[in-house]
């Protein structure tokens, strides 16, 4: 007989981890599934492959990993949290809630979340598929350490592209931010560390058309002309062009999603447009996306669920 949950949460990063905790304590039995990217993501998610965390409250500057931690650590000290790492494979709708089955069970929950959160957009460009994992990578904080004294790039121009520069400048000799607007999108403070950090140098309006080398990465190919050459040398490419969001479980059930993939909530609730079905973090439409909001609604979904069933009682 499959295990009974109040609600199941697929997704283990800090949305679906403060939401169990908020959950336990309204008394919900809650279910974790993690493994949702499909790959080895550390439960925590995405924020665990960030240096420094500085725009948190109550946390003056903390490594992702350890906020991760914090945050598992506060939902596991409740004994109706369940956490398993099991990668979900599909949700189907049931009398009374929903199944969900994972690669290793099945379980049943009254209600459930996605904080299915997002994937990294993979570069697209001549060589690049033939290099994947030879040279170019998506985490900085993971990769940096293998690139000390070497010249490397960074693709992107998001405050996420200029904190994996900042990371990257701590081993490499050289790092280029090479993107294709005028300016790049970092946050003030990331700004003007990058500025002021003679290693780093951004290239603008260029986009990359090519990744070079036999069995690693030995450059790129520009589509413009930087110091009189196409071509830059480089030993390791860090890309950071956005991200895909991870809805297709919630779109299989009916979820409705927008024209990028998000799904879609009530910004005050959190509710998706099926009865007892919810959505937070990265993956939801929100505006603006951090950990301070992607745990907010983590603990209101968690809150509408508690509602949601306590209204289903009185029926």
């Amino acid at each position: 007989m499959e295990k009974e949950y109040d609600i199941v949460i697929i997704g283990a990063g800090v949305t679906g981890l403060a939401a169990s905790m908020y959950a336990a304590r309204l008394g919900m039995r809650s279910l974790v599934l993690g493994k949702t990217h499909g790959t080895e993501m550390p439960i925590g998610g995405v924020i665990t492959t960030t240096d420094f965390v500085e725009n948190y409250p109550g946390f003056i500057r903390i490594t992702g990993e350890e906020l991760a931690d914090k945050i598992k650590e506060h939902a596991t000290s409740y004994k109706e949290v369940e956490i398993r790492k099991e990668k979900v494979e599909k949700v189907e709708k049931k009398m009374g809630g929903f199944e969900v089955k994972s690669e290793k069970g099945t379980y049943f929950g009254k209600t459930i979340l996605f904080a299915t959160g997002t994937k990294w957009k993979k570069l697209e460009v001549a060589g690049a598929k033939e290099l994947e994992n030879k040279g170019i990578s998506y985490c900085a904080l993971c990769d940096g350490s293998l690139y000390k004294s070497k010249i490397v790039g960074v693709i992107g121009g998001s405050d996420s592209a200029a904190k994996d520069a900042l990371v990257l400048a701590e081993h490499a000799k050289k790092v280029y931010i090479i993107y294709r607007k005028e300016k790049i999108r970092a946050e003030p403070i990331n700004l003007k560390r990058i500025k002021n950090n003679k290693k780093i140098e951004v290239i603008n309006l260029t986009n990359v058309v090519g990744v070079i080398g036999k069995n690693k990465v030995e450059g790129v190919i520009l589509d413009k002309a930087y110091e009189g050459r196409k071509e830059l040398k480089l030993d390791g490419i860090f890309v950071a062009i956005g991200h895909e969001f991870l809805s297709g479980l919630a779109k299989e059930i009916g979820v409705k999603t927008n024209e990028k993939g998000e799904i879609i909530i009530n910004k005050g609730t959190c509710e998706t447009n099926l009865p007892g079905v919810y959505a937070a973090g990265d993956v939801a439409n929100s505006r603006f996306k951090q950990a301070i909001t992607g745990v907010a609604e983590g603990c209101i979904a968690a809150f509408s669920a508690f509602e949601f069933l306590k209204d289903r009682m009185k029926d």
